[in-house]
């Protein structure tokens, strides 16, 4: 809000200079973003008084004018292009060497068209009270001293505060707000605006009030005014508004918008004629109510606007002329006929008001302060100072009031709060009092809350003094418990006032190991090549296993997932659809379900991988080659050799979005990891997707577990050997179902502490294989840290092996 500090220093006598005005309210919690000193408009701009006008002997639109500004040196030849400067007119004159900021020039004699020119007659809007002018500015005024400062007849002896207020101060969105809260920070007295009282005959007019949503508007007051003149507003209401930032109109719109300003109450004037039009006769009943589905209306802005249920109304006769607390209909407008007025004044629910300002993509400065909540104590003072001013400025009469209202009494508008001293003390901590540091005393609390309004009753015991805090109506809305009163001392005590020391004893921040440990897997499956993903945790309600949503946002998104494999499908099809490559990538994530004991959640690890992983297809013609079960394998294990993990590998049939024949579960020490495999063809064909798509899923709890572990938190230096390592070649028949992991298990049990590795390198399933077997070949690496190892060592060794694969297998060997 726009604060004009000569507006504000008739309500409170402000002492403090702007920019110490402005520091104050800052540190008080009002920011001012900016201070626009209007003395500067017009610097150097003084009266003066025009003697003579002649036509420029080289330009049709320019004159050459005689001014006196009551110089020494004689009166100033200026050249000026208005149309309306004329002899025996006083005009306001910049001088040269004076600057223009609004316009950025610099006033200095010149030759215009070959003419000198010794300064410039201004309009309002080069000294920055218009936008546009239409010519100069001529003072109203007569027998003006010639050469003195012009800033006083324009009103430029102001400086503007644009000050920002908190959503919970409502109250700061008027002047009479800014004055109380400037009064408490300094001290200095105030003075608020007079609202004559005015006898004003109750139903004896034709008006009546129908309010059919007592809730969403308590209070309604309407006020007939006869023969209003609209005309122009004086000078001083018109600047007062155009330093506010508002746009002057007439004297009656003027008005709403002034008391708008001071009170921080929203009004409304209708036409009462074109109200009668509107209702169809003259016996007018203005309704508030809720909009019907197939409404509409036009407002005040020129737009016609489909009114939506939640929308809240004004009617004449049930005829919708406004929307309420928002802005005003086009058809019952004050215009420049306009002689008789229905003046409005109410109270309106904040949340109705927010309602239908969203509904309409709207935001006023009337919707503003009522969707922050106004003063309901006031509403009549504000009607009785705006009733005033229309008769004074528009010659109107108040012939008739009609007042609807179910406020509750006004003996509760005024809460009652408890308050502690210790308490206080307690939340805000140490003052520093120069030298020495201290607490708050109960006296300082006095001052403070009296001087906010609020009326304290005290009562002290051996333990600690409190008080019964009785709030003013004008701050019902913000000061509701006792943490609020706190925040009032501290801020008007004032926050650079308290201590600002540190705890004696402060820590680093750490990562939990988990937290390590979870960073570490994002980088091990980084490094693999696979990228991040993140999923929202909402799904669709698939299955009673979910977790619904009582009150979702979208039906599409109102139960919790169960797993995140299923996103990360979604997202493969998602980049194929829009012509990208196969996504390789991987989330953690969590995972919710129900079970019969409660509501279950964990963390988990998924990835989907697919496409040709090669680059530069030029030798394969431009084609591109699926991704085989191995190579998908390979990028899973590479991510477990980097985090130092001996992963098993083991057929699996369970879960039916993967292939029944590709899919293995992953098992560490005993511990079930996850699955891995190829998706499930129906499910790929359903989905559109190619056949080389392997996904995993994988229990983040066991991994993090198996990561925990102390041998692999600390690493340990192991001497490498540098004695040259010996190979065996090992081949046989194997039943099919003895998986490779269990004879590598094997393989290292019989061979002891020599076998330095054991890797599978041949398979082969066909001809010349019996039938429910297949052909495996390991190569085994023998190595001794202390020697080169000879055959006999290695023989026996190796003979161990193969014996212990037939006994336990069956195995036929063939090498």
């Amino acid at each position: 809000m726009r604060i004009s500090l000569n507006w504000l220093r008739e309500l409170v006598d402000v002492t403090l200079t702007p920019e110490e005005l402005a520091e104050t309210l800052t540190l008080a919690g009002f920011e001012v973003e900016d201070i626009e000193d209007r003395r500067s408009f017009a610097d150097g701009v003084v009266v003066g008084k025009v003697l003579d006008v002649q036509p420029h002997p080289n330009a049709d639109k320019l004159r050459v004018c005689q001014v006196d500004i009551g110089a020494a040196d004689g009166v100033l030849n200026i050249v000026c292009g208005a149309a309306n400067v004329r002899p025996e007119i006083y005009v306001p004159v910049a001088t040269v060497g004076t600057y223009l900021p609004v316009i950025d020039v610099k006033i200095r004699a010149s030759k215009l068209r070959g003419v000198r020119s010794e300064g410039m007659i201004c309009s309002l809007a080069e000294v920055g009270l218009e936008k546009q002018s239409a010519g100069i500015h001529i003072f109203e005024e007569e027998n003006l001293q010639v050469g003195s400062d012009a800033r006083p007849l324009l009103d430029l002896e102001d400086v503007i505060l644009d000050l920002t207020a908190t959503a919970n101060r409502a109250d700061a969105l008027s002047m009479v707000g800014v004055a109380r809260e400037v009064a408490a920070l300094t001290g200095a007295s105030m003075r608020l605006p007079d609202a004559p009282e005015t006898t004003i005959p109750q139903g004896s007019g034709n008006l009546r009030i129908k309010v059919s949503e007592p809730q969403a508007c308590p209070a309604y007051i309407g006020t007939v005014i006869e023969g209003v003149k609209i005309a122009p507003s004086p000078d001083w209401l018109q600047r007062r508004l155009q330093a506010a930032g508002v746009r002057p109109i007439n004297n009656v719109v003027d008005v709403t918008n002034y008391i708008l300003l001071e009170w921080g109450q929203p009004l409304h004037a209708f036409d009462r004629d074109r109200l009668k039009a509107v209702a169809g006769g003259d016996a007018l009943t203005v309704g508030v109510r809720f909009a019907q589905s197939g409404e509409s209306l036009k407002t005040l802005d020129g737009q016609t606007r489909s009114l939506q249920q939640q929308t809240l109304l004004i009617t004449a006769n049930n005829k919708p002329v406004a929307l309420a607390g928002v802005m005003g209909g086009e058809e019952t407008e004050v215009h420049e006929n306009t002689q008789n007025l229905v003046l409005e004044a109410a109270l309106f629910e904040q949340v109705a008001i927010r309602r239908s300002a969203r509904t309409q993509g709207l935001r006023t400065e009337a919707s503003t302060r009522y969707e922050r909540g106004v003063n309901q104590a006031e509403l009549g003072i504000a009607a009785k100072r705006a009733i005033a001013l229309i008769t004074q400025l528009a010659s109107g009469s108040p012939t008739s009031q009609e007042i609807a209202d179910t406020r509750p009494d006004p003996s509760t508008w005024a809460r009652s709060i408890e308050l502690r001293l210790d308490r206080i003390n307690q939340i805000l901590g140490p003052v520093d009092l120069g030298e020495d540091t201290g607490e708050i005393l109960a006296e300082d609390v006095e001052r403070i809350l009296t001087a906010l309004g609020c009326q304290l009753n005290r009562s002290d015991s051996n333990i600690s003094t409190q008080w019964i805090v009785t709030v003013p109506p004008y701050r019902y809305r913000d000061l509701e418990r006792e943490i609020d009163l706190i925040e009032e001392v501290a801020r008007l005590y004032g926050y650079d006032k308290f201590c600002d020391d540190l705890p004696d004893k402060t820590e680093p921040g750490y990562l939990s190991i988990e937290e390590q440990l979870t960073r570490q897997l994002r980088e091990a499956f980084r490094a693999g090549g696979l990228t991040e993903l993140v999923h929202y945790s909402l799904v669709k309600p698939e299955n009673e296993t979910q977790i619904h949503l009582v009150n979702p946002l979208l039906t599409e998104y109102s139960a919790l997932r169960t797993d995140l494999l299923m996103g990360l499908i979604d997202a493969f099809q998602y980049n194929l659809e829009q012509g990208n490559e196969a996504l390789n990538g991987f989330e953690i994530g969590r995972l919710f379900w129900k079970e019969e004991e409660g509501l279950e959640e964990a963390d988990a690890i998924a990835g989907i991988i697919g496409g040709d992983p090669t680059q530069g297809k030029w030798v394969k013609g431009g084609r591109s080659s699926p991704m085989t079960w191995y190579e998908a394998k390979g990028v899973l294990e590479s991510v477990f050799q980097r985090l130092n993990l001996n992963v098993e590998y083991q057929p699996n049939r369970q879960d039916e979005r993967f292939h029944p024949g590709r899919t293995a579960s992953l098992w560490f020490q005993g511990d079930r990891l996850g699955n891995f495999g190829q998706l499930h063809p129906q499910l790929r064909q359903e989905r559109g997707l190619p056949d080389a798509v392997y996904a995993f899923d994988l229990d983040l709890d066991v991994l993090l577990d198996a990561l925990d572990q102390d041998e692999r938190l600390t690493p340990r230096f192991q001497v490498y050997s540098t004695y040259p390592a010996t190979d065996r070649d090992i081949a046989f028949f194997a039943p099919v179902k003895v998986s490779v992991a269990e004879i590598e298990r094997a393989t290292q049990k019989a061979a002891g502490t020599l076998l330095h590795s054991v890797e599978l390198f041949d398979e082969y399933q066909g001809e010349s294989v019996p039938a429910g077997q297949r052909s495996l070949a390991f190569r085994l690496i023998y190595r001794a840290s202390d020697r080169t190892l000879t055959d006999e060592e290695v023989e026996p060794v190796h003979q161990k092996v193969r014996e212990a694969l037939v006994e336990k297998f069956g195995v036929s060997l063939r090498s």
